[in-house]
């Protein structure tokens, strides 16, 4: 079937919209109060849950404060208020486990309805004593629970804005792929003067700005939840707002010259040109540099529990679906030029 990639492009972009938008998050814990405490005190603090239904297996519940990767307290009464609020207390040793005056501890949730929770650095405690011993801090965190139902991972920075990531990340990862076939084409047009290859060049690069654009609009629409403003000047943002508008002046450049073959000519090169520019504005320049944005400045980037295996049976898809979306809009502007081109050269002629 000669179309069969268009169909499979379709297909997957439905499956990854409604895939995304419709699989549900695991629960997870939303907030954690009182963030301070000291040690050799009884703190309680009051733990609020999302999606969770903590009523329904209340004697299943189990919590902890884990400092580090070692060292750990279990609490000593869990009181349940609703389906989603607790009250966990726990008994502060006199001592921390380590060497520093203050440690952040995460907050653990365990039951058998909602599988484990993680509320990262949820309470900082101060040692008031000066002792550094783990005595008190052995207790180990064992045979936790998985949510069983098919959901998405919970993350307290992200919330439900994590399944941007099927959108904003594959658009990107489509972008590269599309701005590759452009300068391909350009480089077959250099080769061979062949008309049709500038057509199909231009075609591509107009379909991966198209896709840049939308990058940065859904790149925005989630710094705005993440960090807070739309636009941070992040080095990241930069350097993407900058490769757009490179590619943007490819279309300005072409425009600035009457005659078709030295239109085709220099477009040819500096679209080549633009698109060696696109890893060092993308990836090398954010390394260089600290960076709010997953994956440069030394910040992590997704991987883990951020990117389980349930979204990545939506992740990859949505890549692929995106990139052949775009290649057939792609061929669809092409056979649009070439109709104009076929028309304009009979009209020559006659």
């Amino acid at each position: 079937m000669k179309h069969w990639w268009k169909i499979l492009g379709i297909f997957l972009m439905i499956y990854s919209i409604v895939a995304g938008i419709g699989i549900p998050l695991k629960p997870g814990i939303y907030d954690a109060s009182p963030s301070k405490a000291n040690t050799g005190e009884q703190f309680t603090m009051n733990a609020v849950g999302y999606l969770t239904q903590f009523d329904k297996t209340p004697d299943d519940l189990r919590a902890w404060l884990k400092v580090g990767n070692d060292f750990a307290i279990a609490a000593n009464s869990i009181g349940v208020k609703n389906e989603s609020t607790l009250n966990v207390s726990f008994q502060i040793p006199n001592n921390l486990p380590t060497k520093d005056r203050v440690v952040d501890a995460s907050l653990i949730i365990d039951s058998k309805k909602n599988g484990y929770a993680i509320f990262p650095s949820a309470v900082f405690i101060t040692n008031t004593t000066q002792q550094t011993s783990p005595e008190g801090w052995n207790n180990s965190i064992a045979d936790m629970h998985e949510f069983k139902s098919m959901a998405f991972p919970y993350r307290n920075i992200l919330q439900e804005t994590i399944r941007n990531l099927f959108y904003h990340v594959p658009l990107w990862f489509g972008m590269m792929i599309i701005f590759l076939i452009s300068a391909i084409n350009s480089g077959r047009f250099l080769m061979t003067k062949n008309q049709k290859f500038d057509h199909k060049a231009s075609a591509y690069a107009s379909v991966g700005t198209l896709f840049g654009i939308l990058g940065l609009v859904t790149g925005a629409i989630w710094a705005k939840h993440t960090w807070g403003a739309y636009w941070s000047w992040d080095i990241k943002q930069n350097m993407s707002a900058i490769a757009m508008l490179v590619y943007l002046a490819y279309f300005v450049l072409r425009n600035s010259f009457e005659e078709s073959e030295q239109s085709a000519r220099i477009g040819a090169v500096y679209n080549i040109f633009a698109f060696v520019t696109l890893p060092m504005l993308l990836f090398v320049i954010p390394r260089l540099t600290d960076s709010l944005h997953p994956g440069n400045g030394g910040n992590p980037g997704f991987g883990g529990e951020d990117l389980d295996n349930n979204m990545r049976m939506v992740f990859y898809p949505a890549i692929i679906g995106f990139t052949l979306f775009g290649a057939w809009m792609a061929t669809i502007l092409y056979r649009i030029e070439d109709v104009k081109q076929r028309i304009e050269d009979r009209a020559f002629y006659e």
